[in-house]
């Protein structure tokens, strides 16, 4: 009766059943205390296992080898290792089945050494080794990254005779595949004399983890042409490998087969394809998916919080998030690394630091790569000194991706010699230097105007580190000489380039000829870009505004005319501004906010007294063809000033004030804010879409190179 509650799953009404049998003159024996303990298990209940056990040793039930082998599995289960092995210890008689008990329970915690230690105890006692028994060393060789080991278990394999064991053979496949051997994994698949769905699914999933996606695919193709079937997993696998490179028709062709042949859809399958969309960009896809999901996982709402995230749907994301809440699901360290990069992207500090305050909750805040995460959030969210503690903090094991995230965090707030200086310290703690820390290094030479600075560490990559310079090196060391009007240097350091152009190189050409009003360099990278990318609207405006700030307004026509005709649009330009727990977006020239009248009132204020001061509007800022009075209407209308006026409404007087914008603040918005700053005694920050500017009584921190 109670092995048949246990075979129905009913583990509730084994252990009331045995309760029964203790208080009833029928008694119990090892069986009777071998089905409960299951049941135990199953509940995960600890404490009633533990009472099981003493009563089993009281009654003097427990000498037989088949509890004995239940007993250490319990233990080991919960992960009480100790009393697993007293259990075994004090064992009068120990078969295989005993020993496999232990070892693969210490396999199972990770104690791989003693796992072996017990195999060779094991062997001297002289028990010979079962299937199991290898099965749980080759899965110990695979935890322990050990190759050497894993070959030498695969000799004792076929010293003892397994060598046609199909679970052995499977394990040995998934071995090898974790150790990036596929093709000593493919060889014992081979050679397998039965192959089960199992072992298929071991193989093709290895081909995953290696990255070698055609290979699995075509190793799919045979499973299918022997006739045998196909489950759950196998489709698993195959969905991870059309996610590592965005193939979202063979995927979509996966998900057609997963309802065509009727296969189970588990959380994990959905899962899978949430993960698929998100990666693919097909959120439209992804959202269906999730949506219709009866059980969702932590994992679930991770893959679908990431995929908003990545692409570019960060306020999306957090919403989630706090849906994922309200379902009670515990998020996990990825979860909220995610959160972090969102926070990151929106400048949103307050959530930032939220998820920060989760990430101690959890214990998740001292792993490196959340860490980097957080510098990151913080130098974008305008904090810099916040970026710096977590990166000062002695507790945090710095390696070279930390010190590159707090260099490029320096330099987008444009204390280029802050950055210089933690380059220098990091040589001297003994760090190698890699690609991206030049990248960022001549990124923040760049925002400061640290020319000579630069030239010296772009030719030190190669002299002194054996870096060579690749496009991204060189697209920040022509925005260097760009920025600082060394445009003709810029452009044969171009020509001098070891290999083929890119648009980024050009781009940076083509901003730096928009700053100095170099028409003729200005135009040729810009016929150079659009041959490469006609699709591109930035290259348009760009050439377009460069055309407009020298008054050539026939040639603005008529690339804005090429545009219309291309049915390309320009990025409107908008700012956040984050108030209590909300983030206010402002577009330029709107007049649809709520809070429009006031915001109106309160700029009206602002430039008679910003006028008092001597402020003159830069109209050469406003690239229309339009009258000098309408450029200065148009210029009191631009996003950050209608997000600072609304700053100024709803927050605290003297309190901070923290704006991001998605395209470069014009001269004469970056003029006004110095003079706001002043006027209201504000400090207020900037995130345009090149750097950070903080303004304090008058002052900007780029000292107006930007």
């Amino acid at each position: 009766m109670l092995n048949g509650y246990l075979r129905n799953q009913c583990y509730k009404e084994t252990i009331e059943l045995f309760e029964l049998m203790g208080a009833s003159d029928w008694g119990f024996d090892s069986y009777s205390c071998n089905f409960v303990l299951k049941a135990c298990m199953e509940l995960e209940d600890y404490e009633r296992g533990r009472e099981v056990i003493k009563r089993a040793v009281d009654h003097r039930v427990d000498g037989d080898k088949f509890l004995g082998s239940s007993m250490i599995n319990f233990f080991m289960k919960f992960g009480d290792f100790d009393s697993a092995r007293r259990v075994f210890n004090q064992m009068i008689s120990r078969d295989v089945v005993c020993w496999n008990s232990m070892i693969g329970g210490y396999v199972k915690g990770c104690y791989y050494v003693a796992a072996f230690d017990l195999f060779l105890e094991m062997i001297l006692c002289g028990v010979r080794p079962s299937a199991i028994t290898m099965v749980s060393l080759v899965q110990a060789c695979g935890g322990m990254r050990g190759l050497e080991l894993g070959k030498r278990v695969h000799g004792l394999v076929l010293v003892f005779g397994l060598g046609t064991d199909v679970l052995v053979h499977t394990a040995l496949i998934d071995m090898y595949s974790k150790l990036g051997e596929h093709e000593r994994a493919r060889s014992v698949f081979d050679i397998m004399p039965a192959k089960t769905l199992v072992s298929w699914n071991v193989i093709i999933s290895g081909y995953v983890q290696n990255c070698l996606v055609y290979e699995a695919f075509d190793l799919f193709q045979k499973l299918v042409l022997t006739g045998g079937g196909f489950d759950s997993g196998t489709i698993i696998s195959l969905l991870q490998s059309c996610a590592q490179v965005a193939d979202l028709e063979s995927g979509k062709v996966l998900h057609g087969y997963i309802f065509r042949k009727g296969l189970d859809i588990n959380v994990i399958l959905c899962t899978a394809l949430v993960d698929l969309y998100s990666k693919c960009g097909a959120l439209k896809e992804a959202t269906f998916v999730f949506d219709r999901m009866k059980n969702r996982n932590v994992i679930t709402w991770t893959a679908m919080l990431v995929g908003l995230a990545q692409n570019g749907h960060a306020e999306d994301a957090i919403s989630l998030f706090g849906k994922m809440q309200e379902e009670g699901v515990t998020a996990n360290s990825t979860t909220l690394v995610s959160l972090v990069h969102c926070c990151a992207h929106l400048g949103s500090l307050k959530k930032g630091r939220s998820v920060h305050a989760r990430l101690l909750r959890y214990g998740y805040a001292f792993d490196v790569v959340n860490r980097t995460a957080l510098i990151d959030m913080y130098a974008k969210c305008g904090n810099i000194n916040y970026a710096e503690r977590v990166f000062e903090d002695v507790s945090f094991f710095k390696d070279v991706i930390s010190w590159n995230s707090m260099i490029t965090g320096y330099g987008m707030h444009g204390q280029g010699h802050k950055a210089l200086d933690l380059y220098r310290q990091m040589l001297e703690e003994g760090l190698e230097p890699n690609k991206t820390t030049f990248v960022s290094l001549l990124s923040a030479c760049s925002h400061s105007g640290l020319v000579d600075q630069g030239r010296s560490l772009f030719l030190s990559m190669e002299s002194d580190h054996n870096i060579r310079a690749n496009e991204k090196h060189y697209a920040c060391y022509v925005d260097l000489l760009s920025r600082a009007g060394h445009i003709k240097e810029a452009e044969v350091l171009i020509k001098q380039m070891p290999f083929q152009s890119s648009c980024e190189v050009f781009e940076a050409l083509l901003n730096g000829c928009r700053m100095h009003k170099n028409i003729d360099i200005g135009i040729k990278a810009a016929d150079y870009l659009l041959s490469l990318d006609a699709t591109n609207p930035g290259i348009y405006i760009m050439l377009s505004n460069i055309y407009a700030e020298a008054r050539r307004w026939d040639a603005v026509d008529h690339i804005r005319g090429l545009m219309r005709g291309r049915g390309l649009k320009k990025t409107p330009g908008y700012s956040l501004i984050e108030v209590g727990k909300q983030l206010h977006a402002f577009f330029a020239g709107e007049d649809s906010h709520p809070n429009s009248v006031e915001i109106d009132r309160i700029l009206e204020n602002l430039k008679s007294e910003l006028e008092a001061l001597g402020y003159v509007p830069d109209t050469s800022c406003v690239l229309r063809d339009v009258d000098e009075a309408m450029k200065i209407k148009s210029l009191w209308r631009h996003s950050e000033r209608l997000a600072i006026a609304f700053g100024l409404l709803h927050t605290p007087a003297g309190s901070l004030i923290r704006i991001s914008k998605n395209l470069r603040v014009c001269g004469d918005c970056h003029t006004v804010t110095k003079y706001i700053s002043k006027v209201v005694k504000r400090e207020i920050i900037v995130r345009d879409a090149n750097r950070f500017h903080h303004f304090v009584d008058g002052k900007c921190s780029c000292n107006d190179y930007w």
